[in-house]
């Protein structure tokens, strides 16, 4: 069922040309540089230190590696964090 769900929010994105993040709850990164990285589309913060964040994703779980990690603004489904970023990690799941 899931998969067919996901197929239909593909067809519909692509048919009404919406970005594929809205249709499909995906999580869009935006980053400037290393220094600033901004979320959306999270379902929480499951770990937080200064070197690694663990966000919640409707399928799987994003991680971000760094150093002197910082959370500067959060809100329901957004997250801003500043740092010298080393890796963004997807996992699925």
């Amino acid at each position: 069922m899931r998969r067919l769900r996901r197929k239909m929010g593909a067809y519909t994105a692509k048919l009404l040309e919406l970005p594929q993040d809205v249709t499909l709850d995906l999580p869009r990164t935006t980053m400037i540089g290393n220094r600033q990285l901004y979320i959306e589309n999270h379902n929480g913060v499951l770990h937080f230190s200064d070197d690694r964040l663990l966000l919640a994703l409707t399928n799987g779980k994003l991680e971000v590696m760094g150093q002197e990690l910082t959370i500067r603004a959060i809100w329901n489904e957004e997250v801003f964090i500043e740092g010298v970023i080393r890796e963004i990690k997807y996992i699925n799941g």
